[in-house]
């Protein structure tokens, strides 16, 4: 994929995205513990919701990112009934590899922080590519 179908998106994107806690959410309904509290995976999903929204609306048209790379720290616990904000921030952009800083907070807490790293890819090739090894 040529590297200017990428210039539209450029660090400085952020998107912010927020989820109140169910049942659903938590470790035990998702598998990672057995406690009543935001799990880890839902936690992620949230973080990566975050970058998707940062970069939509100004990728190029017929391409989309894919996660390639997560570094998260889950801080502290967030109960069933509370919200939480994760942060998306764009702060490198390396010909397709898009890197952004990830905060997640409830209030004033920090509940995660990290890095997600995505890739940019054209969206019709990257399905066909997966329908023909599935």
């Amino acid at each position: 994929m040529p590297e200017q179908l990428t210039h539209a998106l450029t660090t400085g994107l952020s998107a912010q995205v927020e989820l109140t806690v169910t049942d659903a959410d938590t470790a035990q309904a998702v598998g990672s513990g057995d406690v009543p509290v935001l799990g880890t995976p839902r936690l992620l999903a949230l973080a990566e919701a975050a970058t998707v929204a940062a970069t939509t609306r100004d990728q190029p048209a017929g391409t989309t990112t894919v996660g390639t790379r997560v570094e998260l720290d889950h801080l502290a616990p967030t109960a069933v009934g509370r919200t939480v904000v994760a942060h998306a921030r764009l702060v490198e952009v390396a010909g397709r590899r898009l890197v952004f800083e990830v905060l997640v907070v409830e209030g004033d807490q920090t509940v995660a922080r990290g890095r997600v790293e995505r890739t940019v890819v054209d969206r019709q090739r990257f399905v066909d590519r997966v329908a023909r090894t599935s």
